[in-house]
């Protein structure tokens, strides 16, 4: 089975996590409600889809990427106003409360506004009398909800979802269970029927907003990554889908030069790997699940490291004890771990053999995938150590791979034009990972002269070719960023073939904010927040918005 991705209409879409949008009253952080004006701007400037980062609920360390379900939506998202026994007067007073009242911070304060949140949503559970859709909906997801409601829960009485920390009491599934059944009844009940209603009232939301965007011509982009948190329910209680000896990740890439430990080994993330050979014989029902609950929200869908499903980077050791092997040897690290090395899973590319056992494992898994996605549109994240073989293997499938545009070069400061892409393909100038435009150019600029004058002098000439601007005096020309040097690269990168064009939201408002360092953790991470609300753009951004509506209609995206 084939993605359909290449029977779509062309589109452009911008990337906008769902926690950056601000609206009144939105305690600090943006909602579902938020969500549905930047659907109706959408919709007026003829943007065919927004691309959303993952929307599961998430742990202490706030990641998109490192969600406690793979099911679960978050309820930080919630528009509290929707639900029935939360009243506006009770939102302004919790926001005062937790200084969330005038919604004018940059980043987003986690803490803070789950606190606001969750308060909120125990009042309103406490005035819910019960429904019969409530019904209906723990009787449907029950097969993932009852584990989840009963982690979440013990993650309250313990105060962390790192269960290896919980009290022995309950620190496993069978002695979770046994503590659940020892306490009230009546306490157990309506604890897990607390967080059941509020899982009720996120997919609820979701799949209205689903509805709305399609009524508007306009797609919703979700993100599914390649693994779950260790620190999960689907860990915890559903252990047998997944291999716990090895962590996923990827391999050194000169690219974390300020991090020492993934120069040397890579990155480690620390997700449990996939036990596929017990996954293949129950039918991958852990997947399907994953795959059907996300369209019951999303048009389309991108699966983070799409990788993984053909080998996967990956570590005998958890995160934890990454600082022990900074500036070992192989054999000093091998002293430790009894021989395993960090390496791919479960074979390298370094066979003719290997290499076609991993596609045919890549195959498998990804037409199991498609199956599951029915309709559902599927992007693959195919950045990082690409093996030969990956991305005419996702293209004969219709999933749809990356183009970085300025990464896409024939040699030495000549780009793959727009028009050589396939139509199968996702073109972009950076992820949520990169700089956005502004900074990206910029940043190249002030390299110049330096010690990596000639990378930057290389980097210049593959966007000014690929934008069509001359590349032999870009330099001197086009020394800073401005609207000469956006619109011919946002020209350029509408022209090209792709089915799939995007831009981040950061790139149209020419900010130089990023949403997310790799190989670094808290900060500003995950934080970005638009500087207004959308109604509140100032006018010449709106005229630019204005412009490339108009952009969108003449390289036959709308």
């Amino acid at each position: 089975m084939a993605n359909t991705a290449l029977k779509r209409l062309r589109r452009l879409g911008v990337l906008i996590p769902v926690f950056s949008l601000r609206r009144d009253h939105d305690l600090g952080v943006g909602d579902t409600r938020a969500l549905k004006e930047m659907i109706d701007w959408a919709a007026d400037h003829r943007v065919g889809f927004l691309q959303l980062l993952p929307i599961n609920e998430t742990g202490t360390d706030n990641s998109p990427y490192n969600a406690i379900s793979s099911v679960a939506l978050d309820p930080l998202y919630l528009d509290l106003e929707a639900i029935e026994g939360i009243d506006l007067s009770s939102i302004q007073s919790v926001a005062k409360k937790y200084g969330l009242e005038k919604s004018k911070e940059d980043l987003v304060d986690y803490a803070s506004s789950n606190k606001a949140k969750w308060e909120l949503l125990r009042q309103g559970f406490t005035a819910f009398n019960g429904s019969a859709d409530f019904d209906a909906f723990c009787e449907a997801e029950s097969e993932w909800l009852v584990p989840y409601c009963k982690y979440r829960w013990l993650i309250e009485k313990s105060g962390t979802e790192y269960w290896e920390q919980w009290s022995e009491e309950y620190n496993t599934p069978q002695k979770a269970e046994a503590y659940l059944a020892s306490l009230p009844k009546d306490e157990v009940e309506e604890n897990l029927k607390f967080y059941a209603w509020v899982q009720w009232h996120a997919f609820t939301q979701w799949r209205e907003l689903r509805n709305y965007a399609g009524e508007n011509n306009v797609k919703l982009m979700g993100d599914i990554p390649i693994g779950v948190s260790y620190n999960s329910a689907d860990v915890f209680f559903e252990p047998q889908w997944f291999d716990l000896t090895l962590s996923g990740g990827s391999p050194p890439e000169k690219v974390f030069k300020d991090d020492a430990f993934a120069c040397q080994w890579g990155q480690n993330w620390g997700v449990p790997i996939y036990n596929w050979a017990h996954l293949e014989k129950h039918n991958y029902s852990w997947w399907r699940r994953r795959i059907e609950k996300l369209t019951d929200i999303f048009h389309i869908f991108r699966i983070d490291h799409i990788l993984g499903f053909y080998r996967i980077y990956s570590f005998p050791w958890r995160p934890e004890r990454n600082k022990e092997f900074i500036g070992l040897s192989i054999q000093e690290a091998q002293k430790i771990t009894g021989g395993p090395l960090p390496g791919f899973h479960p074979r390298p590319d370094d066979t003719d053999k290997n290499r076609t056992a991993n596609l045919l494992d890549g195959d498998k898994y990804l037409r199991m995938v498609l199956e599951a996605a029915g309709s559902g549109e599927v992007v693959g994240e195919d950045l990082g150590c690409v093996p030969e073989y990956v991305r005419p293997h996702l293209e004969t499938l219709g999933i749809a791979g990356f183009k970085i545009c300025h990464w896409e070069a024939h040699g030495e400061g000549n780009a793959v034009k727009g028009y050589e892409y396939p139509e199968c393909a996702f073109a972009t100038y950076a992820t949520h990972d990169h700089d956005p435009i502004p900074a990206l150019w910029n940043g190249l600029v002030n390299m110049l002269g330096g010690m990596e004058h000639d990378g930057a002098v290389r980097g210049l000439k593959l966007l000014s070719d690929f934008a069509g601007l001359p590349k032999g005096d870009t330099i001197n020309t086009y020394a800073k960023y401005g609207p000469v040097v956006k619109w011919a690269l946002f020209g350029a990168l509408l022209k090209s073939n792709a089915n799939y064009a995007a831009l981040m939201i950061t790139d149209l408002i020419d900010s130089e904010k990023r949403i997310n360092i790799p190989g670094t953790m808290g900060g500003e991470n995950w934080r970005y927040r638009l500087p207004w609300k959308l109604e509140d753009m100032p006018e010449p951004l709106k005229d630019d918005c204005r412009r490339l509506k108009v952009l969108i209609e003449r390289s036959r995206r709308a």
